[in-house]
């Protein structure tokens, strides 16, 4: 009798262990990308080099704006871009309706009321990533680039005029008019292509290089690669 209890006992036991013991059939969690950060020449050494091709390309090849970070606040993603870079935060109104409030446009150095005369401009446009890489992506990829929060760089509240003057140019045909943005130009400009894997053309890497070697030697490139 002593030794059934005993044996019971060590049963009761083993099983009282198993929840402890790792199951060879959980995989383990993946990792998240860690964070990166490099200085702007070797940030730009990191850049791979490849032809543009905008070859299929049209307006619907990413799709934007989605319902944003927060699906539940009612708001686009462009809308929360804007309530986020607010220097003074505009009113909501129902239907996620922004009134009043204040910005700066960091690429020309504009201050900005009410948000008519602003757009949230991709950083890197998007033709510019379909010609860089996005092409061969998933369709879902492609709008996560496009409504990219996960990065303060990737999406920026600037005045409409800039932004059509930048339209889909990389650096090589196209800084910001203001001198004083152009190293944070080139520093988000470096993250956001890093960030996603994107290439550049030789015309790019050059440009790139001018800036990182020159007047934005002291820039610090942040970002974190996507899964």
């Amino acid at each position: 009798m002593v030794i059934k209890n005993l044996a019971r006992g060590l049963g009761a036991l083993a099983l009282a262990l198993v929840p402890l013991l790792p199951s060879p059939a959980t995989p383990a969690a993946q990792a998240a990308p860690a964070a990166e950060v490099t200085t702007l020449s070797d940030a730009v050494g990191l850049l791979k080099v490849n032809e543009e091709n905008r070859t299929d390309h049209t307006s619907s090849s990413f799709r934007h704006w989605n319902a944003g970070e927060d699906t539940t606040d009612g708001c686009d993603t462009r809308a929360e871009v804007l309530l986020a870079e607010a220097v003074v935060a505009p009113t909501v109104e129902p239907g996620c309706k922004l009134t009043g409030g204040r910005w700066t446009s960091y690429f020309d150095g504009q201050e900005v009321t009410g948000t008519g005369s602003l757009d949230v401009a991709h950083l890197v446009a998007l033709a510019e990533a379909w010609d860089s890489g996005a092409s061969a992506w998933t369709a879902g990829r492609r709008e996560a680039y496009a409504n990219d929060q996960g990065a303060d760089v990737s999406l920026v509240a600037v005045t409409s005029r800039t932004n059509r003057q930048k339209a889909d140019k990389d650096p090589a045909d196209w800084m910001p008019p203001s001198p004083q943005a152009q190293c944070r130009y080139a520093g988000e400009w470096v993250s956001t292509k890093l960030r996603w894997q994107l290439t550049v053309d030789d015309r790019e890497l050059e440009a790139l290089k001018v800036y990182a070697e020159g007047p934005c030697e002291d820039i610090i490139v942040h970002y974190t690669p996507t899964a």
